[in-house]
């Protein structure tokens, strides 16, 4: 395997159009640094980090067929596909992705734990690929094992494990019945529906400031068609209530249709809830959500009100500014195109096709935005670009942005590439990001199944879970902490937040497999399986 160069740089922004950043993902030396971004870490008002050293020995990029990870700590595997989740029956869904840890007040060393599960795999689930359609039984098994678990999790002696005997374990599934929330609801744009059928295609996600998962349908096109359903009613960011099964779950209009990949929430000064967001496909924006309301601590879940009236706006880059992408800008823009002026009439209209929308107004076309998050320490926003093969943007970077005034509810805003993807950072297709105690930033990584030991992308290994300090003579510079098993991705990293335990799910292993009788891989290596299974872990053995 040929090694992989250390070196940190910190890169400017080339070009005002696509994101692409060609330069970047190959490497080079010598990109700009007279305009390098660098701004106080520590705000007043945020957290402080602790600064400590690394608190592992990096591992090397390895092509093993496990969740290899440094000296000390281990894993255990807390549920993976098919596993029962409660006394009801209900089973563990497939390919899970995202996960948020809700501790009890009282008790922290256990909690609910929401996992969403994105796609399903037809071979590891019907035992063969469907062809010339999917029967009705086949449609509602795909469904059911699309969406999220809710399973409730709990450590003793042994470490930690799921508890299937607990009251609020349950699923949400492409079967669910989802009310619409926001200028879409009953509007012609999604054919009248004010109740739509289920979730599915979930990616990543966050949690709001009143305790509840926001989940992101990211590429919902293949299941809806499959399933006959009405495409309009996926893309959404939907909502659900953990500790609450009667809770409605709902799906918010207001934060526009697109392939949707996290959501990060944050207040503006003056109170309002502002959310982050990533249109996860090549040449496609980043966006952001701020509520006409302010919010109010003490309303508790009724805050959930907010996210359903306020305005979207799009990212020009080039300009530094946000756009609102509101119907009477849209139609301003569509003036004498008698196409665009039919499509876009009310702002149901932008919100259900709301990337057309935003590049009509401007947004600027980027390299697959996935996950976004808001810096605990500096209030800073970093965006994963995961890759772009149109630009030759081929390992992605991740982008920092600093709001005017450091304030998220502004319109302006300056930017920088904190981190860039290639042999010279050891890393290639930043995805899912998280921050731990000490201001470090964590990013798993999104190499395809496909392409994974292959050509460019052999350096790297199978995918991984790696560690970037964010200040300091190391920051931007990347330390591997996990390696996937073979074709899998890592994905969904969550801590509790003692940060002694990261829970993690190893998403689609084997995914090339094309026998089933002869899988690529066997992971988590269950005795007596003879197939892979996606499953979500708890990794141990932090100090």
């Amino acid at each position: 395997m040929p090694p992989v160069l250390n070196r940190k740089k910190f890169l400017t922004y080339l070009g005002t159009g696509t994101v692409a950043l060609a330069a970047a993902s190959t490497g080079l030396d010598g990109l700009v640094k007279s305009a390098e971004a660098k701004t106080p870490f520590h705000y007043p008002e945020y957290k402080r980090p602790k600064k400590g050293p690394l608190k592992f020995q990096p591992i090397e990029p390895t092509t093993k067929d496990d969740l290899v990870l440094p000296k000390g700590y281990k894993y255990e595997v807390i549920a993976a596909y098919g596993d029962k989740i409660n006394q009801k029956g209900d089973t563990f869904g497939y390919n899970n992705d995202f996960t948020l840890f809700f501790p009890y007040e009282d008790e922290k060393d256990r909690g609910l734990l929401w996992v969403n599960h994105e796609y399903i795999s037809d071979l590891f689930v019907f035992g063969q690929t469907i062809k010339g359609g999917y029967s009705s039984e086949q449609i509602k098994t795909m469904l059911y094992n699309q969406g999220g678990s809710i399973i409730e999790v709990v450590k003793d002696r042994n470490g930690w494990k799921m508890d299937t005997e607990s009251k609020y374990a349950r699923r949400v599934t492409g079967l669910t019945p989802f009310a619409l929330t926001g200028p879409a609801k009953g509007s012609k744009a999604v054919n009248g529906a004010e109740i739509v059928q289920g979730t599915f295609a979930n990616c990543s996600g966050g949690k709001t400031l009143w305790n509840t998962v926001l989940s992101c349908e990211e590429n919902y096109e293949s299941t809806s068609k499959s399933a006959n359903l009405d495409e309009t009613h996926y893309g959404w960011v939907i909502e659900v209530d953990p500790f609450d099964p009667a809770y409605q779950v709902r799906k918010h209009t207001a934060l526009g249709r697109f392939n949707h990949e996290n959501t990060c929430m944050g207040l503006s000064k003056d109170n309002r809830v502002v959310v982050y967001m990533g249109d996860d496909k090549r040449d496609a924006c980043v966006y952001k959500f701020i509520s006409k309301n302010k919010y109010n601590q003490k309303d508790g879940k009724k805050n959930s009100k907010l996210l359903e009236e306020g305005t979207l706006y799009v990212a020009n880059f080039g300009e530094g500014r946000w756009v609102a992408l509101t119907i009477e800008a849209v139609q301003k823009a569509a003036k004498g195109n008698a196409e665009l002026l039919k499509k876009f009439q009310t702002q149901a209209d932008v919100v259900v096709n709301c990337h057309e929308a935003a590049i009509l107004l401007g947004g600027t076309p980027t390299d697959r935005p996935e996950d976004l998050e808001i810096s605990p320490f500096d209030g800073s926003i970093f965006i994963a670009h995961t890759n772009n093969s149109n630009h030759g943007n081929f390992h992605g970077h991740i982008t920092r942005f600093f709001e005017k005034d450091n304030d998220h509810g502004s319109m302006e805003f300056q930017f920088a590439i904190f981190a860039a993807g290639g042999i010279q950072s050891g890393f290639s297709a930043p995805d899912n990001l998280l921050f731990d105690e000490d201001g470090n930033l964590w990013t798993v990584t999104d190499i395809s199944s496909g392409s994974v030991n292959t050509k460019i992308w052999e350096p790297f290994g199978n995918n991984g879970l790696f560690v970037i300090p964010t200040e300091g003579k190391n920051e931007g510079e990347a330390f591997q902490f996990a390696s996937a098993p073979v074709q899998a991705e890592l994905t969904g990293p969550c801590f509790t937040p003692d940060e002694k335990a990261l829970f993690l799910s190893i998403q689609h292993p084997g995914e090339e497999t094309e026998d089933l009788a002869n899988p690529t891989s066997k992971w988590p290596h269950r005795s007596g399986d003879k197939m892979p299974r996606p499953a979500v872990v708890a990794i141990t053995g932090f100090k």
